[in-house]
């Protein structure tokens, strides 16, 4: 959980995520995280298979795809993306600001809380 987790949300945050929008992006993230995980644990018997005990497909996205989300932020600091400079720039929305980029923590997210069924190699 806090690998692929709370340390691509840190990142994000540190690299320049702070405005009140896109915390609540992280946060959504994380907790997303923590869903796909209890589920996962939860589900993992019923979904195996009966012969071999393996579970033959992930619901939802597992959460070690959040490496693509680290991936972009490495690339976003090697280019110097990132504090002001953050691809897509910032919007003020209401009281506070909210950074486009900080959306790719939600899509993350929502695709690891999804009920689509991803073949497991």
């Amino acid at each position: 959980m806090i690998s692929f987790g709370v340390a691509p949300a840190v990142l994000g945050f540190t690299l320049g995520l702070r405005g009140g929008w896109d915390m609540l992006c992280l946060i959504y993230f994380v907790v997303c995280g923590v869903s796909r995980l209890a589920r996962f644990n939860v589900t993992a018997e019923a979904l195996s298979d009966r012969e071999t005990g393996k579970v033959k497909y992930f619901e939802g996205t597992p959460i070690p795809t959040s490496i693509v989300i680290v991936a972009l932020l490495g690339a976003a600091f090697q280019l110097g993306r990132f504090d002001e400079n953050f691809w897509f720039g910032a919007y003020r929305i209401g009281p506070i600001v909210l950074h486009p980029f900080a959306l790719v923590y939600v899509a993350s997210g929502s695709a690891m809380v999804s009920t689509v069924r991803i073949p497991k190699p």
